[in-house]
């Protein structure tokens, strides 16, 4: 009898646990029901985001929602009554949040790509909310202890290969993110992390602002100099923008740069590019020095809490460079090598002035237009001329063909209207294996500048690739910021859009080739995840591309083998312009975060900076402090924009492993190499480790040095 009581009694109580957490499901749909962003993607490929159907007023509720479900489910992990294990912990944050992932999604792509004065007032609101949302996980006691548990356990019996990278990463995530302060500690934290996002979201707002805010128009009297291309852009821009009639210059990079490279008009050169490197500098209400101040004080406390010195030891402990003095030393072995060279760049600009009679001095404004004079007069390059060739339609085939090569992926497009778009600009791809015909995923393009769009170029995926839940394909996308082109014409690029073009295709490219799965491994490590995408603008410059698909805008032909020459003659030509703008935002990057924050004069602090490296005065730094979205808009590149400069050190020693394979950058045994311990791990494997894997030892700052031109120091 006592048998059949206890088994009676077990019945009954597992009858009422499948009731409620029956209940709670039902409950869980009802509460998502009314809400489109926070449903499960329907319809073709795995499901898709529900674009079409985004409204403004949807946002916030649902933000608020899939933070309160994705908290609900961190409390269950946390307070489970068995002893943690792998499966009940880690697996389970695995799978904690799809409803707030999903929501995240959509608010990433309007904060992004359509950002509206609307919008903008709701992130505001959101910021500190996602903030404090975040540290209720990463200082959760209980989840912390729970993890730990597991993490100790795994010191002395190690778990697989994949599972223990997961648990490592989640465990190091964690401590960098005051799980182990006291409460104390942990308050302060928290309310520091919800005073940085508000100021991470004004300082965006401020140059989204300014950039919005200061167009320069001119009159058909002030075109002298300029592209054909580039002045029917500006008149559809300036007519968009309400200004028939006038040309518009926008105050964004794609605009600025053709035209203080072509125009010969200096005094509105000097106009641009006051206006382009004054934003969020212009002494008003969206000034964003006072806020870099702050920041910089905020991120030392926040570290300070956690025992380490500055903000950039704790942020590189997790990197490849592990320590600031490493960043820092790369920096500075290449520093003294490009201002060299932006001498000689210097030099040969002024006598081609002179020889013009032009009776100035090469300023900051100058750079771009003389520097293409001295192209055409040293290499017989004229970018426009190359510019021709570089259709940004073709290009887009010319990197697809190139994944074929490479990843024997086919790119197909969708019928408009196959799968919901954000924007009528954009465009949608399905991605398949050409050997199995399976399905990898969806490539969306949007590749236009638009009010609201932030400016630059940039990768994201929308769902990332996984198999712990089932497999999952990847929805990827690539956004630029190029200026349309007027009805009818074909839009042109430049040699340094096109590179752009393809470094961001890398990084979609990294997206579908992972073979992870855990969606933790899915992360990166920021100063490898750009090698990956540096790495595959070298395809650009294979003979198969240029005479393929560097076809002219009007007769079809294909790139003279004469200019080809002269490209690949050029290729280290202006180095020292490209490697010194970028160089001294990286240094001035790590430079703030080691200096004491305590009284900072950011202005100051940037000029006296730049004198004491010696900074040429006829260029600028590529981002300035108050608009260096990079570093103060979030944090993921803070103290992290070196990165650039130590991926392309991988980067340049990977590229000649290609060039001296038999099939050169085709050739297929790199290739599967290239997929194997480069792409398709993506953080399952520690990024040293698996360059190592892939060239056989580590990478060498002298081909950095070689493919810039650079002379290298005995």
């Amino acid at each position: 009898m006592m048998t059949n009581n206890f088994q009676t009694k077990q019945s009954v109580l597992l009858f009422f646990t499948l009731m409620i957490l029956a209940s709670c499901k039902q409950e869980k749909k009802e509460l998502i029901h009314d809400n489109i962003l926070l449903k499960e993607w329907t319809g073709p490929y795995g499901g898709v985001p529900a674009f079409d159907q985004i409204n403004i007023k949807d946002i916030k509720p649902a933000m608020l929602k899939g933070m309160e479900l994705k908290l609900k489910e961190i409390d269950a992990i946390a307070n489970n009554k068995e002893l943690a294990t792998f499966e009940n912990t880690i697996v389970e944050m695995e799978r904690a949040g799809a409803e707030f992932d999903r929501v995240n999604k959509y608010y990433g792509v309007l904060s992004s790509n359509m950002s509206t004065p609307e919008f903008r007032e709701i992130k505001t609101e959101l910021s500190p909310v996602l903030s404090e949302f975040n540290s209720k996980i990463s200082q959760n006691e209980k989840l912390f202890q729970r993890i730990k548990t597991v993490y100790e356990a795994s010191l002395e019996n190690p778990l697989p290969t994949d599972q223990q990278r997961v648990l490592n990463l989640t465990y190091k995530r964690f401590e960098m993110n005051g799980a182990k302060l006291s409460p104390q500690k942990k308050a302060r934290y928290t309310t520091i992390n919800k005073e940085l996002s508000s100021l991470y979201t004004k300082f965006s707002n401020n140059v989204l602002h300014d950039e919005e805010n200061y167009v320069t128009y001119l009159n058909a009297s002030q075109l002298d100099g300029l592209p054909e291309e580039f002045i029917k852009s500006a008149a559809k821009t300036a007519t968009d923008k309400g200004q028939e009639g006038m040309y518009a210059i926008t105050n964004t990079r794609s605009s600025i740069d053709p035209f203080l490279t072509y125009s010969n008009e200096r005094d509105l050169r000097k106009l641009v590019f006051n206006n382009y490197y004054s934003r969020g500098d212009n002494g008003d209400d969206y000034d964003n020095n006072k806020l870099v101040a702050k920041i910089l004080k905020l991120r030392r406390e926040r570290v300070e809490l956690l025992g380490y010195k500055n903000y950039a030891e704790w942020r590189l402990q997790d990197r490849m460079a592990k320590t600031p003095e490493k960043a820092m030393e790369l920096m500075e072995a290449v520093w003294p090598a490009a201002i060299a060279r932006v001498a000689e760049e210097v030099k040969d600009m002024q006598a081609v002035a002179d020889k013009n009679g032009d009776q100035i001095t090469i300023a900051p404004w100058d750079y771009r237009f003389y520097a293409e004079k001295v192209r055409k007069e040293k290499y017989d390059l004229d970018s426009d001329e190359v510019k021709q060739y570089l259709q940004l339609d073709k290009l887009t085939e010319a990197m697809h063909y190139v994944a074929g090569r490479l990843f024997n992926y086919q790119f197909t497009p969708l019928p408009r209207g196959t799968v919901p778009v954000f924007h009528d600009d954009v465009k949608v791809w399905e991605v398949t294996n050409k050997t199995t015909e399976e399905n990898i995923g969806l490539w969306y393009l949007d590749p236009y500048a638009r009010e609201g769009k932030r400016s630059g170029a940039w990768a994201n995926q929308y769902r990332s690739y996984s198999t712990f839940d089932g497999k999952k394909n990847v929805l990827a996308s690539n956004n630029s910021n190029f200026v349309k082109p007027a009805p009818g014409e074909a839009l042109l690029v430049s040699w340094d859009d096109a590179t752009t073009f393809f470094h961001e295709f890398g990084h979609a490219l990294h997206f579908f080739s992972a073979n992870v799965k855990y969606p933790t491994l899915n992360g990166g490590v920021r100063d490898y995840t750009e090698f990956q995408s540096q790495l595959l603008e070298r395809w650009l410059l294979t003979d198969d591309v240029i005479n393929n698909y560097l076809v002219h805008k009007k007769n079809g032909q294909p790139m003279p083998a004469e200019l080809i020459t002269k490209i690949k003659n050029a290729a280290t030509f202006n180095k020292g312009f490209i490697t010194t703008e970028y160089l001294a935002s990286a240094i001035m990057d790590m430079k703030f975060h080691l200096a004491d924050p305590s009284n900072i004069d950011v202005d100051k602090f940037e000029r006296e900076t730049l004198t004491e490296l010696n900074m040429p005065k006829e260029l600028p730094m590529r981002h300035r402090t108050p608009h260096f979205s990079h570093v103060f808009s979030g944090e993921s590149y803070a103290t992290a924009y070196y990165g650039y400069i130590w991926a392309d050190v991988l980067t340049a020693d990977a590229s000649e492993a290609f060039a001296e394979a038999p099939g050169g950058f085709y050739d297929e045994e790199m290739a599967n190499k290239l997929i194997k311990y480069l792409f398709a791990p993506r953080n399952a494997i520690d990024p040293a480790k698996a360059y190592r894997l892939f060239r056989g030892r580590d990478a060498k700052i002298e081909a950095l040095m070689k493919d810039r031109g650079f002379s290298v120091a005995k």
